[in-house]
């Protein structure tokens, strides 16, 4: 988009300077619209807009430029309730067009970038439709559901040449990337064991409830997508499709796509030689899940072990705090969260290391939008914070331990293949069986 390359500099400075609160959106956000060109907008079309997906819309409209043009979602009920709350902030809702279906969102040529923020199954199909129509992405995570589809949505991106940003907006909080800057340093020494811990004490499946007729204003059948048919059941949808294996991969997924990336930032890892994962429903198991809500995964690397730990129904995990990276190094532990990092002193180290908590300054889902909106319009995919090939890779370790717990085998992972030393997990787990007509689009080279 050419005609938009000059304004980049002058809305970095801008969102530099100061985000634009919640508080103050309503009153900002027709000013700050109003005084920008028609030309060096962009269009964005929010698909999928209940969870994260109507998050991800409220940060990307802070960003002066951009203007939404369409919204898509199954559930009519979702979409009565998000125009009223677009009108209350002094929005047009009559200049937003309305979909059920997202192929014809795609369809409307005026859209710039899309926002993907359907549950997990639909991710990998409806990035690469868009980057086959044109479209930006901004697609949240996990990018796949499976280790093909992260290789798919790669491929497709690189094969249309669009801007792909993983909804990883970690990546985008100052003090991760502190942390991660002071494990680089060397200071901690040999770091052996990295560990991750997830410990939700809020979250819980729901009750197990007899299937039932799908709400009225619900297409069921286009919220099922490629995913197996099967009766609707309310413990099964909106927020509680993470806890089944057709849509989605429970806490690993889930949350494990955010802290996972910071220990292999950290490590500069590639991916692990060999996986192993223990654990079950043990803390609810009368409740609707099929995803463990006890596991701990082993992945090994060439110099050091990164442990995977997480609970839900509890919030007491390591080090006090209910979810975090730790690097465990000879002279220190670095500690790292949503909140802030520290390091502790290691008693037996002769160099030893410590600093005081730094805690978080900043809103990285703002400061992602802003690092999202800005390639957009530079088209310099480098910038990105939390490119499809790095959300990708991610993802793609998320969902070996997955395998791993679901195989109940240690397994080998042959980088020079790109798969598992054991033919039938690859035959059974690395690609999810499409349904009901649908197909993944193939790029890749892998059979």
């Amino acid at each position: 988009m050419p005609s938009r390359k000059s304004f980049i500099k002058n809305t970095s400075l801008l969102m530099a300077g100061a985000l634009v609160s919640d508080s103050l959106f309503a009153g900002k956000y027709k000013s700050i619209r109003n005084s920008i060109a028609p030309s060096d907008q962009i269009n964005i079309g929010a698909i999928g807009i209940n969870g994260m997906g109507w998050a991800n819309l409220n940060a990307a409209l802070k960003v002066p430029g951009v203007n939404l043009a369409a919204v898509c979602d199954v559930d009519q009920n979702v979409l009565d309730v998000r125009l009223k709350e677009l009108a209350a902030k002094n929005i047009d809702t009559s200049k937003i067009k309305v979909y059920n279906d997202y192929r014809k969102l795609l369809d409307q040529k005026d859209i710039d970038a899309v926002i993907i923020g359907t549950p997990d199954h639909w991710h990998a199909l409806i990035m690469i439709h868009a980057c086959e129509a044109g479209k930006d992405v901004y697609v949240e995570k996990p990018v796949g559901n499976s280790i093909v589809e992260c290789r798919a949505m790669v491929a497709a991106q690189q094969k249309y040449n669009r801007v792909v940003q993983a909804g990883q907006w970690q990546r985008s909080q100052q003090h991760f990337k502190n942390a991660v800057d002071f494990v680089h340093s060397g200071q901690l020494g040999n770091i052996r064991t990295a560990k991750v811990w997830c410990y939700q004490g809020w979250m819980s499946p729901q009750p197990v409830v007899p299937d039932s007729a799908p709400p009225a204003g619900v297409d069921y059948k286009q919220w099922l997508g490629p995913a197996t048919i099967r009766p609707f059941n309310k413990s099964r949808f909106h927020f509680h499709f993470r806890w089944f294996w057709d849509y989605a991969g429970g806490l690993m997924t889930d949350w494990g796509v955010h802290l996972l990336d910071y220990a292999l930032i950290g490590m500069k890892a590639e991916l692990p030689t060999s996986i192993c994962g223990m654990g079950g429903r043990f803390a609810y198991p009368d409740l609707y899940e099929e995803t463990p809500d006890t596991l701990t995964t082993l992945y090994e690397f060439d110099k050091f072990n990164l442990v995977w730990d997480s609970a839900m129904g509890i919030d007491n995990g390591s080090y006090g705090r209910d979810h975090g990276i730790a690097f465990i190094g000879n002279n220190g532990t670095l500690i790292v969260d949503r909140n802030g990092w520290e390091v502790i002193e290691e008693r037996q180290g002769k160099n030893k290391v410590s600093k005081p908590l730094e805690k978080s300054m900043d809103n990285g889902l703002d400061k992602h939008w802003v690092n999202f909106i800005d390639a957009v319009r530079s088209r310099k995919m480098e910038d990105l914070h939390c490119s499809i090939q790095a959300g990708a890779h991610v993802a793609t370790v998320a969902q070996m331990g997955n395998i791993a717990y679901r195989s109940g085998q240690k397994l080998a992972w042959d980088k020079t293949t790109g798969q598992f030393t054991d033919n039938a997990i690859n035959q059974k787990y690395l690609l999810k069986e499409y349904h009901n007509g649908y197909s993944l689009p193939r790029y890749d080279k892998m059979k």
